[in-house]
């Protein structure tokens, strides 16, 4: 990056390179990381990027290059919907992040994503629509019929909305078939 003649190396997401890529001339956010031996600049091409990512360094095990990596692979609005419906399979897909650590963010930042979510009404729908068409998939693999499985998908959404993972679905769905 130049900067009035001054140039920067700043580590970005591939997820920001897409955007900055056409651009001549950019407005980056960034986050300046200091430690003993290094400083490291982070930049991002807007401010709701950069405050996921100081979100996810401050969990335990998740440093800088692990964040960018997520924000890399992972939209903004798919690492949101998977901390706050607690999919660790969708966190857990990301290079570098094993089950435990995956846990450990949805555990630490699933109250804070929710506050930050709270104003996307959209957020909660298309993981719904995701947990439902995974649960539907699994039934069905299964051997339980399409019609009958969707039925009871629907009748469990609309008495539990919040429901938060795919497991929680599925174990709703069996209990109710009963």
């Amino acid at each position: 990056m130049d900067c009035n003649g001054v140039g920067y190396h700043v580590n970005i997401s591939l997820n920001t390179y897409s955007k900055l890529e056409p651009l001549v001339k950019a407005k980056i956010y960034t986050y300046l990381h200091v430690t003993e031996t290094s400083q490291s600049l982070y930049g991002f091409a807007d401010e709701e990027e950069k405050m996921i990512f100081s979100l996810l360094i401050s969990v335990s095990g998740v440093g800088p290059n692990t964040g960018r990596v997520i924000l890399s692979y992972m939209t903004k609005e798919e690492i949101k919907s998977s901390i706050v419906h607690g999919d660790v399979a969708a966190l857990n897909r990301v290079k570098g992040i094993g089950p435990k650590t995956a846990q450990r963010i949805i555990l630490d930042l699933k109250d804070k994503m929710i506050k930050v979510a709270g104003d996307q009404p959209d957020l909660a729908n298309t993981s719904a629509h995701g947990i439902t068409d995974e649960a539907l998939s699994a039934l069905m693999a299964l051997g339980f019929p399409k019609a009958g499985v969707e039925k009871h998908i629907k009748a469990i959404l609309s008495k539990q909305p919040l429901i938060g993972n795919v497991e929680d679905l599925i174990k709703a769905v069996l209990k109710s078939m009963r």
